[in-house]
């Protein structure tokens, strides 16, 4: 049986672990073709072993919008075209409104929410060109509640759930075929989530573990099938939307 992304192109971003590379993955086992990339070169190339013959990494820093359009560009030169952009490409540092540097609050929005605002730029003309597609971008269950150690981390991902809204009305309004929506996980075992445990006491883990009424973190491979189903014709009718995933945590 086909696929549900048989023909389909994507560009995956963040692509090397975590939520990414689980999309990337799931994405490659659904028939598409997937061009994963991240800063960390040194995963590269594990990470394309683990795709297969359907996947490459390509070094991307999402930051920066020259490399963005070198990256669409040479997508559309591999494969002839790009369907789907996932920005999952993110960093969390804590922080509180006292303690939080401008240098650590700009640093995170660059990533956060400029990396996602340079991609949706860089390939809504080629999604455009190939028929529409679709945008999906990684916000948080941060970006709908604030927390109060994570002042840069909810104020970039608040800001990445509303640009989605934005560009799901302009590509619509445009008649582009393109939608764009956000993803909102809740704790999830990525190496992000292991970086902030690495922090805190044993108590501190356990409350942040049993936050979710379900009484469990997530796994990527859950947030991955979510994103699938927004990039494929399946959510055909959804735009403009914040798919929360968090397991019950925001109920």
């Amino acid at each position: 049986m086909p696929g549900r992304l048989q023909g389909k192109v994507a560009l995956v971003t963040g692509g090397v672990s975590g939520i990414g590379l689980a999309t990337a993955l799931r994405f490659v086992r659904e028939g598409a073709a997937v061009v994963a990339t991240d800063r960390n070169e040194s995963l590269g190339q594990a990470t394309e072993k683990a795709l297969g013959p359907n996947g490459s990494f390509l070094p991307h820093d999402v930051t920066d919008r020259a490399r963005w359009d070198a990256v669409v560009a040479e997508t559309v030169k591999r494969h002839g075209r790009l369907n789907i952009l996932v920005n999952a490409a993110g960093i969390c540092v804590e922080g509180t409104i006292e303690d939080t540097s401008l240098a650590d609050f700009r640093r995170m929005l660059a990533i956060n929410l400029d990396g996602t605002f340079h991609g949706c730029e860089a390939a809504i003309p080629a999604i455009r060109k190939a028929g529409g597609g679709a945008i999906v971008n990684l916000s948080s269950m941060s970006g709908i509640r604030g927390d109060h150690n994570l002042l840069a981390y909810d104020a970039s991902k608040g800001a990445v759930r509303q640009l989605t809204k934005e560009y799901a009305l302009w590509c619509g309004r445009k008649g582009d075929h393109i939608r764009v929506n956000s993803v909102h996980p809740g704790v999830i075992k990525t190496p992000m989530v292991d970086a902030l445990y690495a922090n805190w006491s044993d108590d501190e883990r356990r409350a942040w573990e049993s936050y979710a009424p379900v009484g469990r973190v997530g796994r990527p491979e859950e947030v991955a099938d979510l994103i699938l189903f927004l990039a494929s014709d399946d959510a055909s009718f959804l735009t403009g939307a914040e798919l929360v995933i968090d397991g019950g945590a925001n109920a």
